[in-house]
């Protein structure tokens, strides 16, 4: 019985110790001149490692826009687009910054139509970012197009945009911060 009372006490110790920190704190409430106190502190900011990611993986492709990372996630953030979407058309129009014309920054095939090889020129990464993600926002997404495959019927000429901009996606939003590096396991087996 003795052993009992001292488990059963412990088990509530464990519990309360384990319970999210913003259940532990207290804030006082006074509602119609009386008051109470609730459980609940503002929870901690979690670490955005999208940047680190996004340039991480630039990087690992030999990107000249990897520099960028951090400037394409804050734009994404400021006007509500998805982080990946700049990178993976920059994937599918130019393999990331790779084949541009000359000194261009124009990784993202802005202005380019149909049977020309060139487009707009920018003075560097972050001004072609971020003329382009304030042109998918204000021509596409505010004129209600919504979906990859909407954006690229009018984005571009060819019927698999789409399918690729989704690929290149996928590349993204799967690589890890911390990647494994396959030739330490290969010599590992």
């Amino acid at each position: 019985m003795k052993y009992t009372h001292i488990l059963y006490w412990i088990i509530c110790i464990l519990g309360i110790l384990s319970l999210p920190n913003n259940v532990l704190a207290a804030e006082n409430i006074s509602e119609a001149g009386a008051s109470a106190v609730l459980a609940y502190e503002t929870p901690k900011k979690v670490i955005d490692t999208r940047p680190q990611r996004l340039e991480k993986f630039l990087r690992s492709i030999q990107s000249p826009m990897a520099s960028s990372a951090t400037h394409i996630v804050q734009e994404a953030d400021r006007l509500g687009l998805d982080w990946k979407l700049i990178p993976a058309i920059a994937g599918n129009e130019s393999y990331f910054g790779k084949h541009i014309p000359l000194n261009s920054h124009n990784g993202l095939g802005w202005g380019i139509y149909t049977g020309t090889s060139y487009g707009i020129q920018f003075n560097t990464w972050n001004d072609g970012i971020t003329t382009v993600s304030e042109g998918l926002k204000k021509n596409y997404i505010n004129r209600g197009l919504l979906s990859i495959d909407q954006i690229g019927k009018k984005y571009a000429a060819d019927p698999l945009w789409s399918s690729k901009v989704r690929h290149f996606m996928n590349m993204i939003e799967s690589y890890r911060l911390y990647q494994r590096d396959e030739r330490l396991l290969a010599l590992s087996l």
